[in-house]
């Protein structure tokens, strides 16, 4: 309901913000769910809210809904972003917070997971007030070293923000690589080394991950994986 997309090769329609797309049931479900990749709609199969969608609706607004409260639905379209993208962050946190190499960085890492977890639970009018991206930025640095921790065995090669459209890497030994916000549609990455590469925020619409180690990746996210091509996509 509340995010806009434009017809293209991720959506089969136009949707503006804050209307229903077609699809939309009456009772909030996907009515073409299990159909979406040859309907047209991949970048519905990757999309991923961190939670931010259901904490609005059950936390923020008390389990109303834009349905039920028409008069809501600014305020709980315009704190979706803000939501995201600090439960995004929490995300990152936790997943840090799992690394035996981060070790020294645990109580600052519990403690910014806390802090954002508090600002999440924050009123919508204070949400709406929050410059989200300036807040991103001072928790970077932090998952940056954690990132940097985690990767200080091997060392590989750093990607971070590079254009790999398309890059043949098969088989590579890509252990400790920084991929920290690189466009990799389309590489091939298949039975590469991948363990503790980092991944954050990588473009990684129709990645080849065939036969990749991924043991121990770093900050790969579920949505990563479904817009990747997998051993699983394998028929």
């Amino acid at each position: 309901m509340a995010p806009a997309f434009a017809k293209s090769s991720d959506f089969a329609v136009d949707k503006p913000a804050g209307r229903p797309c077609r699809n939309l049931g009456d009772d909030f479900r996907c009515t073409v769910h299990e159909e979406l990749v040859p309907l047209g709609f991949p970048g519905c199969v990757v999309f991923d809210c961190f939670g931010a969608g259901q904490r609005i609706t059950q936390e923020t607004f008390g389990g109303r809904d834009w349905r039920s409260a028409p008069e809501l639905s600014g305020d709980m379209f315009a704190v979706l972003p803000v939501v995201r993208q600090l439960h995004e962050l929490m995300w990152y946190l936790t997943e840090a917070l799992k690394l035996d190499e981060t070790r020294r960085l645990h109580p600052k890492l519990r403690a910014v997971l806390d802090e954002t977890d508090a600002l999440a639970a924050s009123p919508p009018g204070e949400l709406r007030g929050l410059d989200v991206d300036a807040y991103r930025m001072t928790v970077v640095p932090l998952l940056r070293r954690a990132s940097e921790s985690a990767r200080s065995r091997h060392r590989g090669p750093d990607h971070s923000g590079a254009r790999l459209i398309g890059r043949r890497m098969r088989g590579a030994d890509l252990r400790g690589a920084s991929f920290r916000g690189a466009l990799l549609i389309g590489a091939d990455l298949g039975e590469a080394d991948l363990r503790r590469a980092d991944f954050t925020g990588a473009d990684m619409r129709g990645t080849d991950l065939r036969g990749a180690n991924l043991n121990g990746v770093l900050f790969l996210t579920p949505s990563q994986l479904r817009a990747a091509v997998t051993d699983g996509d394998q028929p």
